[in-house]
């Protein structure tokens, strides 16, 4: 499998001077299985850009998956030119928890005010698979899924393609209990043995503490811990706090890398910017 980052930055997307190096786009990944298949990690402002790369390389199948429907994971969608060609077909799997379904959610969010041309009207065609198994597989991948410690909650997954396995968990509170949502032990049981690890990791510890506890988001320190007790072999942190420049993006990770040498792991570990590639 191989992970391109379209957009690693949490909650709305950002631009300017201070964030060129990690990127202001938000929530998308593209993975390309081993079969040559496009799988898309959530609809944030990123899919815009790998949008027309798909278009400039002439392909028009794709599998996607939505972890939930907040602004930052959806925004991007009606701007994924793709949905625009009548050549395109785009099987959705997997749907959200708290909201009526994926194809709802689209629907909603293309409808009058919010966007002038109404889901109906697009000329791709889109096929969904809403059944919510915890298990369920597609072109090849196997796909489990847990749900998020997160508001109005959502799903986590982990996708495995000949032995390897990406878990994706952009959005999730590991120290703050929510409604239905898992314990810390339940993601480091799900996450086990993985060869990359995606999670949440927005916070600094006192800026959690100060403000923004119980918003569904976690601390660095935290996301490092269950990296290292799950055994994962790299770990990925996600949701880039909007206000959070370049150099204190630096700043963060370096704190990471040296609360990982402290736990004495030889866990791999970066800070999610976009264009990076992961072979996995």
């Amino acid at each position: 499998m191989k992970l391109t980052i379209w957009g690693p930055r949490g909650s709305i997307p950002v631009s300017g001077s201070q964030y060129v190096r990690y990127g202001g786009d938000t929530t998308c990944i593209e993975l390309e299985t081993d079969t040559g298949e496009t799988v898309i990690l959530d609809a944030g402002t990123g899919i815009r850009a790998l949008g027309n790369k798909m278009l400039k390389e002439g392909k028009s199948s794709f599998h996607f998956l939505l972890s939930h429907a907040h602004w930052d994971h959806i925004l991007g969608f009606p701007f994924f030119k793709p949905l625009y060609r009548k050549n395109t077909k785009i099987h959705v799997h997997g749907c959200t928890y708290a909201q009526e379904s994926v194809k709802g959610i689209f629907k909603a969010s293309m409808k009058p005010p919010f966007f002038p041309v109404n889901m109906e009207d697009l000329a791709a065609e889109l096929i969904f698979d809403e059944k919510c198994p915890k298990e369920f597989e597609f072109c090849g991948v196997h796909c489990s899924s847990i749900l998020l410690n997160h508001p109005n909650h959502g799903y986590g997954f982990r996708l495995t393609e000949n032995g390897r396995s990406v878990v994706f968990i952009p959005d999730n509170e590991l120290s703050h209990p929510h409604p239905k949502g898992g314990s810390f032990d339940d993601y480091a049981r799900f996450s086990e043995g993985a060869d990359l690890l995606i999670h949440d990791a927005e916070y600094l510890p006192e800026e959690y503490e100060a403000y923004s506890k119980g918003w569904g988001h976690s601390v660095y320190l935290d996301t490092v811990r269950l990296a290292v007790e799950a055994g994962v072999k790299k770990l990925l942190l996600w949701h880039l706090n909007q206000d959070r420049y370049d150099d204190q993006m630096d700043d963060l990770f370096e704190l990471a890398e040296k609360a990982v040498v402290k736990t004495g792991s030889d866990l791999a570990c970066e800070m999610a910017r976009t264009g990076r590639q992961i072979e996995v």
